[in-house]
């Protein structure tokens, strides 16, 4: 059985450093992130805001959104997270 999934963007300050991602269980991988659960490169630039989510039926569409996003211009990102936070918020508390 193949479950849905999340596309995120995490972020340090508004209009800085972006990382984009995928996954099933957003809360628990967002918590990771943001507490610097697993090395890498939300941790090393310290990446703990998540500033934009979008969820999908199936997994394999949010890894294909995921990838087609990745190859996107970096306005263009910019203009997906503005679309829908345009403070650059941080969205986890809005997963509970």
């Amino acid at each position: 059985m193949i479950r849905g999934g999340f596309v995120y963007i995490m972020a340090n300050y508004k209009r800085g450093t972006l990382y984009i991602g995928v996954s099933s269980q957003l809360p628990r991988r967002a918590y990771q992130h943001k507490h610097n659960v697993v090395p890498g490169f939300t941790k090393r630039y310290a990446l703990h805001d998540l500033v934009y989510f979008e969820p999908h039926e199936d997994i394999r569409e949010a890894i294909a959104r995921e990838k087609r996003i990745k190859r996107w211009h970096r306005a263009w990102k910019i203009e997906l997270i503005e679309s829908q936070n345009p403070d650059w918020r941080d969205l986890y508390p809005e997963l509970f």
